[in-house]
């Protein structure tokens, strides 16, 4: 099952709300309920999860938080979800591991997130050519969009 139809089925099984504040926690480095890791993470959570998390795969947690976000949103524009939701891609874009960096990038041009472009334009020089190509298209896609 792909990653999207995963975190489609577990907002409705969990609420939408509850999905992305669990996006947010794995994003950040907070622990989350191993069922909404797994549907973020497919079969590869399961077996990070049943490995008890190795720090060797700890950034796979956060890369799968942000790529929740592309198909999990809270509903109610302006909600304090939201605000979070901005704050915590912000902070993302230093994260060490690149991985996370492309996410949030990815997140940023998906879904036109204006408020988090100040901390996407640095990445444009990151070390990591797919962190800067996802950067680029953040930058293109929410200049154009007037986000």
């Amino acid at each position: 099952m792909s990653p999207g139809l995963r975190v489609t089925a577990a907002c409705e099984r969990h609420g939408a709300d509850v999905v992305v504040r669990a996006c947010l926690d794995l994003l950040t480095g907070r622990d989350s309920e191993p069922d909404i890791v797994e549907a973020l993470g497919g079969d590869h959570a399961r077996q990070v999860l049943a490995q008890g998390v190795p720090e060797v795969h700890a950034y796979w947690l956060r890369v799968w938080g942000a790529r929740g976000l592309l198909y999990a949103w809270h509903a109610a524009p302006g909600a304090d979800v939201d605000v979070d939701v901005d704050g915590t891609l912000a902070a993302a874009t230093t994260d060490p591991h690149w991985r996370v960096r492309e996410m949030v990038c990815k997140v940023v041009a998906t879904r036109l997130r204006g408020d988090v472009l100040e901390a996407v334009l640095p990445l444009r020089d990151d070390p990591v050519e797919r962190v800067r190509r996802a950067a680029g298209r953040a930058v293109v896609r929410v200049t154009a969009a007037g986000s």
